[in-house]
């Protein structure tokens, strides 16, 4: 019986022969779930510019959040603690320390710096905390309202890709497709 969902259906299923399409990236299964989080990552920036004359980026909330709760930490520590590489930290701490949310300080020894909160950031952090709490509240209540909620999506996958990982689901794929090589 052949799928009747596109979302069943394996286009290295498809015969040899088959015309491509001329460009892949017009099919994404994965392209709506980005730009519903982008919509909702607007609505909370929309929620800091409407009460907070003078708040931080949303991307920069879970940070100082963490800074808040913590004390001071080096960036290896802070990206561990937020579960993000050293790379893409180091240059979030640069943007949030432009913007004066964060000062780095010489560490326990002179080769390392410690990530602190400014007073700036001090001034807004409980209404940040407050703003967490209350995204979290909303998106508790929407996946009330649905069948199947996006954190156990989430869980779904996860333990998938414990099976399987994603490299070698892919590569699975490519390895049937002529046009890799």
């Amino acid at each position: 019986m052949a799928p009747t969902d596109p979302v069943d259906q394996d286009p290295l299923d498809e015969p040899l022969g088959t015309p491509d399409p001329p460009d892949p990236t017009r099919q994404s299964l994965w392209r709506p779930l980005r730009l519903l989080q982008a919509s909702m990552d607007a609505d909370i920036a929309r929620i800091y510019s409407e009460r907070l004359t003078e708040g931080p980026k949303s991307s920069f909330v879970m940070e100082l959040l963490r800074l808040h709760a913590d004390g001071p930490m080096t960036i290896a520590e802070l990206a561990e603690s937020v579960q993000r590489t050293h790379s893409a930290l180091s240059q979030k701490v640069a943007a949030m320390r432009t913007a004066g949310w964060v000062e780095t300080v010489v560490g326990d020894d002179a080769r390392t710096r410690r990530v602190t909160l400014t007073d700036k950031a001090r001034r807004v952090v409980d209404r940040l905390a407050a703003e967490w709490r209350a995204t979290e509240a909303a998106i508790a209540d929407l996946e009330a309202e649905i069948p199947y909620p996006l954190s156990r999506v989430v869980g779904d996958i996860e333990q998938a890709l414990e099976r399987k990982s994603f490299h070698d689901r892919i590569a699975e794929k490519l390895a049937r497709d002529p046009a890799w090589g």
